[in-house]
């Protein structure tokens, strides 16, 4: 069981809305979307597209309900050209506006080239780096982390379907050629079940460099439809690829327990895209943090 004193349990809007796919849950509040966080027993949530700009606000809203802001995200994009002074500014900006709100986190992963977004599907178009960009994102990111430790923040890389960095060997190689002393691992379980990997395998492997987990349950039949039928993420978002903890094929216990193994302190934060029109987002946010008491034990 992981130390309730060092583990905190979170949750993203992703259940609720998009930032990536706005019309998802586009009649859905943020007064909605929080209120029914803190109803379903999380301590924190990461920031939408809905929620106030102004940090007093934000941070009154959710004080008021319980919550705190767990991480931000900032994308990197070492890998095109002339991007790299512009990366850094905008990780500034966010690491500034996560340390006003009291995070010790950021979360980066490198969108250049990257085709989540695109209208394509995201495995067999994924981009793959020459060694020359994987020397720049490499660099940018010992960067960025350096950045990060200076200000007493830590970097956490979230490697993703449909970027450069997202199969085990290419998080192999990104943790391999990085500063363990200041880039550290997000671990994702669903995307990583996605892109043919095992996750429990990370854990156990990289336990000691993984700082921030994003916990993501996979329907493995609806995977298997939208991969033979080359669909684009958000339409296998939307046809139910991924769910909570607990409701789909992944084994999250072992999971655990590498990561209490290693006395893993940190965020454990729920991240279940789903349409909300099909999956109630207050069912399953209170299914994720039941699963996630009993499994886990915080």
């Amino acid at each position: 069981m992981l130390n309730p004193d060092k583990v905190l349990v979170g949750i993203t809007p992703t259940g609720w809305t998009n930032d990536d796919y706005p019309s998802l849950g586009e009649e859905i509040s943020f007064g909605q979307c929080v209120t029914e966080m803190a109803l379903a027993g999380f301590s924190g949530c990461s920031v939408g597209h809905k929620f106030p700009k102004d940090p007093d606000i934000l941070e009154r809203e959710l004080s008021q309900r319980g919550l705190r802001v767990s991480e931000p995200w900032s994308s990197t994009f070492f890998t095109v050209n002339d991007m790299h002074d512009r990366t850094i500014e905008s990780f500034r900006d966010s690491m500034a506006f996560i340390k006003r709100m009291g995070g010790t986190s950021i979360v980066v992963a490198e969108l250049g080239h990257a085709v989540h977004q695109q209208p394509v599907p995201p495995i067999a178009n994924k981009p793959h780096f020459d060694d020359a960009q994987w020397d720049s994102l490499t660099t940018g990111l010992n960067d960025l982390g350096r950045i990060a430790a200076d200000a007493e923040m830590r970097l956490c890389y979230h490697h993703h379907m449909g970027t450069g960095v997202m199969t085990r060997p290419e998080v192999d190689r990104l943790m391999a050629e990085t500063d363990a002393e200041v880039v550290h691992l997000l671990l994702d379980t669903g995307h990583l079940y996605w892109a043919g990997d095992d996750p429990l395998a990370m854990a156990r492997a990289y336990a000691d460099r993984i700082r921030h987990v994003h916990l993501k349950d996979i329907r493995h039949d609806v995977m298997d439809r939208c991969n033979a039928t080359n669909r684009t993420f958000i339409e296998s978002v939307m046809q139910g690829v991924f769910t909570v903890p607990g409701d789909g094929v992944i084994d999250f216990a072992p999971i655990f327990q590498a990561l209490a193994d290693a006395d893993y302190a940190g965020w454990l934060m729920v991240e279940a895209e789903q349409d909300p029109a099909k999956a109630n987002p207050l069912q399953y946010a209170r299914m994720a943090r039941a699963y996630i008491r009993e499994t886990a034990g915080v």
